[in-house]
């Protein structure tokens, strides 16, 4: 286990990409954190780290969102409205866990125990408006 203390959404970024540097293909980052937390910042510096140099975005409306062009493609969902194993087979989860690439998941709690056992947990914890506690748990770590 692992804990960070972020001062900012662009340390948030900055802690991502770091962390990017210990993924490898077909891992999977699992977020806890509420609402406004930092989750995708996060990815946007995992996406960073990874080599992608365009725009990341929250996947809420999109219930996914793929960046492919770097080290590593990223495909980065939101599983808030995931309600059934039916609703993950649809949005070709399991495809995506399977591929060479890295999957992101936030609100990872509604899909808990459809992870593979060598995910990456990373819980984020607000602790005023713009500091954030940052636990990195599993795989390797």
């Amino acid at each position: 286990m692992e804990r960070i203390i972020s001062h900012s959404p662009i340390e948030t970024e900055e802690i991502g990409a770091k962390f990017s540097n210990l993924l490898k293909p077909g891992d999977v980052i699992a977020y806890k954190g509420g609402l406004g937390m930092g989750k995708t910042c996060f990815t946007r510096g995992v996406a960073k780290g990874l080599g992608y140099s365009g725009n990341v975005t929250s996947p809420t409306f999109d219930l996914i969102n793929e960046y492919i062009g770097g080290r590593l493609s990223l495909y980065h969902f939101d599983m808030y409205r995931i309600e059934s194993w039916e609703d993950l087979y649809s949005c070709g989860f399991f495809e995506y866990i399977e591929s060479e690439g890295i999957v992101a998941v936030e609100w990872s709690e509604n899909i808990e125990n459809a992870l593979p056992e060598s995910t990456y947990f990373i819980e984020i914890n607000r602790i005023d408006d713009t500091t954030r506690e940052i636990i990195i748990r599993g795989n390797n770590i």
